[in-house]
């Protein structure tokens, strides 16, 4: 079969002579040939492959710059390629998805926070912080309040004040008055306050570029909460005696994971399974998740630092969330088990039950 012209190959591909003009252009569909007087596009029938790919990959909606990079990959790294930004583009929709209903909701005058049929909830709360059996000190910071819950694990030269001025940035919200519908707004302005009190600690160090902070916090209005993530500290929920972890670790391990390229019994003992790929401070990068969560009354959040979940089973702080009554004896016997498993790193626990508002 000889070369295609470009109305055939459009036909063939189902892609418009406008999009292959333009993935020409770009570099990421050439014509096999051009003709020099008029300019007109031919094709070779085996770049049909190639253009039926690129046509797919664009209605999954990803952008042109990675579809060229997946369009020189063998198959198999194409296909983690692939996976890797589906799993993004999902995590992306859920984000939006909470974000949308909170919208709708206090748009149309629903607002589950401000509606006067909403059960009125406050939380009950304890937090505590331990150097572990290893570290010669803490940079882990906790604080606990009746409208913030708020964990950051500090790393490098400046790890501790950096993990304490981004708590410190956050506890101005532990106060009344916050309008529902500014709920995400006042903490996005928190949260760039934050940042921006850890790289004025972490500049000041010898090494800038090796200090940071993660930084997992939640501000509750009475019916909802409003989550903001970065890095590998962890919120879990327990509901009707199941336990989620509802954020996502910021790791290379976990990149990995969400790839395809690891199992998640690997990813939990893989030597670099701490190196983060999300933080606050100097050579950090990416910005924190932020999204709404509703609370039920009956629900336990656990706030941790991976000092915690790195050396503690899911089945063992299940087992104790469930079994334990009040929330400090809780957060006590969470860092108990941590230092019985050898203590190798700083932990931090904050744990919060939603009840009926006592009058």
């Amino acid at each position: 079969m000889g070369l295609l012209t470009i109305g055939a190959f459009a036909k063939a591909s189902r892609l418009s002579r406008k999009a292959l003009r333009l993935y020409d252009e770009v570099g990421l569909l050439t014509p096999a040939r051009v003709d020099p007087v008029s300019g007109y596009r031919r094709y070779a029938p085996e770049q049909l492959e190639q253009a039926r790919l690129i046509a797919w990959l664009r209605r999954l909606g990803m952008p042109l710059a990675r579809i060229q990079h997946v369009g020189v990959l063998e198959s198999a790294a194409a296909a983690q390629e692939i996976r890797a930004y589906w799993a993004q583009v999902e995590a992306d929709t859920a984000a939006r998805r909470d974000l949308a209903s909170f919208l709708i909701d206090h748009l149309s005058g629903k607002d589950p926070v401000m509606s006067p049929t909403t059960e009125p909830l406050e939380i009950r709360y304890a937090a505590l912080s331990d150097r572990g059996l290893v570290r010669e000190s803490n940079q882990d910071t906790v604080y606990a309040g009746s409208r913030l819950l708020a964990v950051a694990d500090g790393f490098g030269s400046a790890g501790a004040p950096a993990g304490a001025a981004a708590v410190e940035a956050l506890r101005r919200l532990d106060t009344e008055g916050i309008p529902a519908g500014n709920l995400l707004d006042v903490l996005e302005d928190a949260v760039e306050e934050a940042e921006r009190a850890v790289h004025g600690v972490t500049g000041t160090g010898s090494s800038p570029e090796e200090a940071g902070t993660t930084l997992t916090a939640m501000l509750w209005t009475g019916s909802q909460l409003a989550l903001v993530h970065i890095g590998d500290s962890r919120v879990h929920l327990l509901r009707d005696g199941e336990l989620f972890q509802i954020t996502q670790d910021h790791t290379m391990v976990q990149s990995m994971v969400d790839e395809g390229r690891l199992t998640p019994e690997e990813a939990a003992s893989h030597p670099q399974r701490s190196l983060l790929v999300r933080a606050l401070g100097q050579g950090g990068q990416g910005s924190p998740d932020m999204r709404l969560h509703d609370a039920r009354q009956g629900d336990r959040y656990l706030l941790c630092s991976d000092g915690l979940s790195s050396v503690v089973s899911t089945d063992e702080i299940r087992r104790v969330l469930s079994e334990t009554g009040e929330p400090d004896q809780a957060v006590r016997e969470l860092i108990a088990l941590a230092n019985g498993s050898g203590g190798p790193d700083n932990v931090s626990c904050v744990v919060a039950d939603v009840m009926e508002l006592r009058h």
